[in-house]
């Protein structure tokens, strides 16, 4: 998931993968503590990536004038997976496949 965070920030070096890897990691733990299925968030669930890449750019940098859209944003896609049974509910391995 960093090189799509990374790629949606436009930063193309090393130099912020710890914080950017942080915002990623805080951002699931929010998720998660909201209610959504830790086997849930998913780094392919297009929704997560969604959630977690409005979270990044609302978080990622000093001086964002965009980062209330963002936040907004975010909590709009919480809002709905938190609602979404498919999210709040833990996936077994026999529904994975695994």
């Amino acid at each position: 998931m960093l090189n799509k965070i990374k790629l949606a920030l436009r930063i193309s070096n090393t130099a912020y993968d710890g914080e950017i890897t942080d915002l990623i990691n805080a951002c699931k733990k929010e998720l998660e503590l909201a209610g959504i299925a830790s086997s849930n968030i998913s780094d392919t669930d297009e929704m997560i990536i969604q959630a977690v890449t409005n979270y990044c750019k609302a978080y990622f940098g000093f001086d964002n004038a965009d980062a209330e859209r963002y936040i907004r944003s975010y909590e709009s896609i919480k809002t709905f997976l938190c609602s979404n049974t498919e999210y709040i509910t833990e996936t077994t391995n026999e529904e994975t496949g695994e």
